[in-house]
């Protein structure tokens, strides 16, 4: 029997087939690739008062502005009657997201302190702040609550032996993928646990200070970004190493 042979034709018509296979593939890759792709960051620099995120903020108490030999620009906050409160609630609506705050909390503060609050319109939160009992160290503490049908769901992390220096810029964050929360200080994830929580709404945004006006913050803050994606620990902001 001889061997089968295939036109000219037949293979136009084929290699036709295989570039078309490929070009699907390409399409259907890239299209993943898009659809995985982290959204760009909410980024907030605090170097005024007047104006955070494009959004004119309440200022309480006085807070200033160092500059560049300071570390800055950034906003100073006096441990006492200072902050910003923001009108609104850059994680609205996000199912999961990554919130850094740069900051620099300094010696002799309150042993909590509220460096960045949100409270939305359905009285759910967002916190983190330091606990300092010597004021001279401090822990990254964070907090997460939604309260729906009547039923609270919420987490505390916070580990009072995993201590770092005051006086030091250093890069904060709390991640929630829509299970699980983390937390991590200069790219290091220190906690992390179990909780669900629903997208937030919009609300106010407090630098410096709890909702209430108390534990308020001694120390200062540079920048803040918001991503609407639970960041890889790879791809979260940290102060480069001495």
């Amino acid at each position: 029997m001889k061997p089968a042979r295939i036109s000219t034709t037949g293979w136009l018509g084929l290699l036709l087939v295989m570039a078309m296979f490929i070009e699907t593939r390409a399409g259907l890759a890239a299209e993943e690739k898009a659809a995985t792709k982290t959204p760009p960051p909410v980024i907030w620099k605090l170097d005024n008062v007047t104006s955070v995120g494009g959004q004119k903020p309440d200022v309480l108490g006085a807070p200033k502005v160092v500059d560049a030999e300071a570390g800055g620009p950034a906003v100073r906050f006096n441990g006492q009657n200072d902050a910003l409160v923001v009108p609104v609630n850059p994680l609205a609506g996000w199912k999961t997201f990554t919130v850094e705050v740069l900051c620099l909390p300094e010696t002799n503060g309150l042993e909590e302190q509220r460096f960045f609050y949100i409270l939305d319109d359905r009285n759910e939160r967002l916190a983190m702040e330091t606990h300092s009992a010597d004021g001279r160290a401090w822990c990254l503490d964070t907090y997460l609550m939604t309260c729906r049908a009547g039923v609270t769901n919420d987490l505390t992390l916070c580990d009072t032996n995993l201590l770092h220096s005051n006086g030091q810029w250093t890069w904060t964050a709390l991640v929630y993928d829509g299970k699980t929360m983390s937390h991590y200080v200069n790219g290091v994830q220190e906690l992390q646990g179990k909780v669900a929580i629903q997208p937030m709404t919009n609300g106010n945004t407090f630098i410096g200070a709890r909702f209430d006006r108390t534990y308020w913050f001694k120390g200062c803050i540079k920048e803040l970004r918001f991503t609407p994606a639970a960041l890889k620990t790879e791809a979260l902001q940290c102060m480069p190493k001495k």
